[in-house]
């Protein structure tokens, strides 16, 4: 079976609009259009459908086979090309919960619309990612639900006596889905190999997805803690791989600034080095709508044609001392900063039609006794004052740290390097004095960008001022220079 390698998402981070978009916030419509975009004109293999935080679009398998028709009688949806729904977590999103039934009992009847563009058997979606993943128990309980009370119902009579459901409404199929967790939080991202395991104990299958965060564990502990759960995850689960035989895939989910990943067309082999075990990699809307097409396809192809290998070992303890340093160090800054950085979120635009998630952290932001935006916002704004979110936290590591963390994080000065071409010494008149001197720098072989500089010092002066008239025009002036908001 095909693994997708490249999978398109859509994480609002675009400073450009599509040119099929009908908003500035993209929705329901947008989102199917760009779906066949993806596929077609980028090269995609995947995309995933976001179910949560929205209003859902259960018949987005009619509308993609009934409007492209020409495009997906060639590629098969479900065979050649793949559409993965992303469900509610009832464990955090309880207003949410029961959209998650709902799309559940969406997936036989894509199977229906499928079966019949196709004259056969075809199930279009079979497979789900639930994020916020916490336990094995909760995969289980997605997975048996969709077999045991979407499926399962079938074989039951209307009442004593009568028909089956099934001989009346027609079978349900698939019998099964794939359940691929999505970590987003250090401690389960450290023991996703475990959860993994546990939940694979009492399932016939052969390979196994799982998605890594590597935004939000950005957002919650700093860049650096980010990269380093993810190396420790991706060995973990790479050893529980050969011991049960079950084949793991991971799937990364990294946006193009360095601190969410630095997954950019630019940036693709650089990422590909540092994460040569990972299957399948997202490209999010700045990936897709901030570059040349060609620029775009190139970098697809290039993920595509670029085998996965095993990466090397890792110094686990080494890690999590240094996760453990830049986290603490990290949410101390950011509770400090969090006035100004909510001041200039409140005006980077959406991008997307979202409803606010509720759950950890990573969703509704809360540190210590502040409120943050969402880690797309939380960037934008960083980025707009001069102040690069990569640096947060390394005050805290010595020359020893940095030293251990050559073989482990390759790519750690090229990041920094990128990120710090966006500093401007003039956010120090806005911050706080007790995060001043705990900020480092000063770092070799940086290079400002003037243009992108000049424009932050207007942002900073506004801010300063109590100016915010035209402030979201400076700051997207300033996210077309980086190719992204945040």
């Amino acid at each position: 079976m095909k693994i997708p390698r490249v999978m398109s998402t859509q994480h609002p981070d675009n400073v450009t609009l599509p040119f099929f978009a009908e908003n500035a916030d993209m929705s329901g419509e947008d989102e199917i259009q760009e779906a066949y975009y993806a596929f077609s004109h980028l090269g995609c293999d995947e995309q995933m459908w976001d179910c949560e935080g929205k209003e859902v679009d259960d018949f987005v398998v009619r509308k993609l086979l009934t409007r492209y028709d020409y495009f997906f009688r060639e590629k098969k949806l479900g065979e050649d090309v793949f559409l993965t729904l992303r469900v509610p977590n009832p464990d955090v999103e309880k207003a949410e919960a029961k959209v998650l039934l709902e799309t559940l009992e969406s997936i036989p009847r894509s199977r229906d619309a499928a079966s019949l563009f196709y004259k056969r058997e075809r199930a279009p979606i079979f497979e789900v990612i639930l994020p916020m993943v916490t336990s094995a128990e909760s995969l289980s309980r997605v997975y048996h639900y969709y077999k045991e009370f979407v499926v399962g119902k079938q074989d039951k009579p209307f009442f004593p006596g009568d028909v089956r459901i099934a001989d009346w409404i027609g079978e349900f199929r698939p019998e099964n889905i794939n359940v691929i967790p999505l970590f987003e939080d250090k401690e389960h991202m450290l023991e996703a190999h475990n959860i993994v395991r546990n939940y694979l104990r009492d399932k016939d299958v052969k390979h196994q997805r799982v998605f890594l965060a590597r935004s939000d564990p950005a957002m919650n502990y700093g860049m650096v803690s980010a990269i380093l759960c993810n190396k420790i995850a991706l060995q973990r689960l790479g050893r529980m791989s050969d011991e049960t035989g079950v084949e793991i895939y991971p799937i990364l989910g990294a946006g193009s600034a360095p601190f969410r990943g630095h997954l950019s067309p630019d940036n693709v082999g650089r990422v590909i080095e540092e994460y040569p075990d990972v299957q399948t990699f997202t490209t999010q809307s700045a990936f897709k709508y901030d570059h040349s097409l060609p620029e775009v396809t190139a970098a697809i192809e290039q993920l595509k044609n670029t085998p996965r290998r095993r990466g090397a070992e890792i110094n686990e303890k080494q890690c999590i001392e240094i996760i453990d340093k830049v986290s603490t160090e990290y949410r101390h800054t950011v509770e400090a900063l969090a006035p100004i950085i909510n001041q200039v979120a409140a005006y980077i635009p959406r991008r997307r039609m979202r409803k606010l998630h509720v759950g950890l952290f990573g969703y509704a932001r809360e540190m210590g006794k502040v409120s943050l935006p969402r880690v797309i916002g939380f960037c934008a704004a960083c980025y707009s004052i001069g102040l690069p979110p990569e640096i947060l936290g390394l005050n805290a590591l010595d020359a020893e740290d940095f030293s251990c963390m050559e073989d482990m994080y390759v790519n750690l000065l090229y990041d920094i390097k990128t990120s710090m071409s966006y500093f401007n010494e003039e956010v120090l008149t806005i911050l706080p004095e007790s995060v001043k001197n705990d900020l480092r720098f000063e770092w070799d072989g940086i290079t400002i960008d003037e243009e992108h500089r000049a424009i932050t010092s207007r942002i900073i002066k506004a801010i300063r001022e109590n100016q915010t008239t035209g402030l979201q025009d400076m700051l997207i002036e300033a996210a077309q220079i980086r190719k992204y908001l945040g």
